[in-house]
């Protein structure tokens, strides 16, 4: 947590026109007209807590997530005033296993693009979906990911509840790995195909590399930006079922500092 108690009071000012906020368990869910709306809250609010944590820490350690999802959280978190780039060291969440780094949806290479090229980070860490040793390769970004214990954490959830590429038939809540390579349920694998990482579904790899479920939830501060339609059913079953592997996404429930950020279309549910 935080050393400023009085976080609550600098995240005053950040929200734009909400179409609701509530509380489920631990977990902040503000819901927006659009995707923008979405974005610029979750990003700026993200920049809050950088700011706040690299105002005691040396360095500090975030994650993020490759996908279109977040596109509008990470373009407002570049456009965030105040950040000392230099004292963050970034890492990424998951990597397709086999797949080239320049392919279009390989998740290096949108980060890349997304931000990774575009500000000058202490250091960038990326899973190596290469790697002609596929476990010795999530051996060592798990062992990287204990010698930098997670202070951030930007993410989305997939169409069926997964965080990361923890899908329902291979999450575990107590996994004692923090890297593991998962084969790819095919609603996950349609998902690539409806975001539009690839163009037919049999071209989507069935394995993956994923950073695990107690790994992530290592990360004393999460923001988890989910728009669009297709989400909607998720985003329904994440605040509503059970806590538990059925829908991945009920873990960020328990978190001490989650938020979730949607649109009107992913939020349709439950609004």
């Amino acid at each position: 947590m935080l050393r400023d108690i009085g976080l609550k009071e600098k995240y005053k000012g950040v929200d734009m026109a909400l179409l609701k906020e509530f509380g489920k368990d631990n977990l902040v869910v503000k819901a927006f007209d659009t995707r923008k709306e979405m974005g610029d809250c979750a990003g700026r609010e993200a920049a809050v807590v950088i700011r706040e944590l690299l105002s005691f820490k040396e360095e500090i350690n975030v994650m993020f997530a490759a996908a279109p999802s977040q596109n509008e959280t990470l373009a407002a978190l570049l456009e965030a005033d105040g950040i000392d780039w230099s004292r963050i060291n970034a890492f990424h969440m998951d990597e397709y296993v086999g797949i080239d780094p320049n392919h279009r949806a390989s998740f290096r290479n949108f980060l890349r693009k997304a931000i990774f090229d575009l500000k000058p980070f202490k250091s960038v860490n990326l899973i190596n979906g290469n790697a002609k040793d596929c476990e010795e390769e999530a051996r060592r970004y798990s062992q990287l990911l204990e010698k930098h214990p997670l202070d951030v954490c930007l993410l989305g959830i997939g169409e069926n509840g997964h965080i990361a590429f923890n899908d329902p038939s291979v999450a575990d809540f107590n996994d004692p790995k923090g890297v593991k390579i998962v084969e790819l349920e095919d609603i996950c694998r349609m998902q690539q195909v409806h975001d539009g990482c690839f163009d037919t579904f049999d071209e989507v790899p069935k394995n993956a590399f994923t950073v695990t479920i107690p790994a992530l939830l290592r990360a004393k501060h999460m923001f988890c930006s989910v728009p669009a339609p297709t989400k909607a059913n998720a985003v329904y079953h994440m605040l509503n079922d059970e806590i538990g592997k059925q829908c991945p996404a009920t873990a960020l429930r328990n978190q001490p500092d989650a938020r979730l950020y949607l649109d009107k279309d992913s939020a349709a549910k439950i609004l």
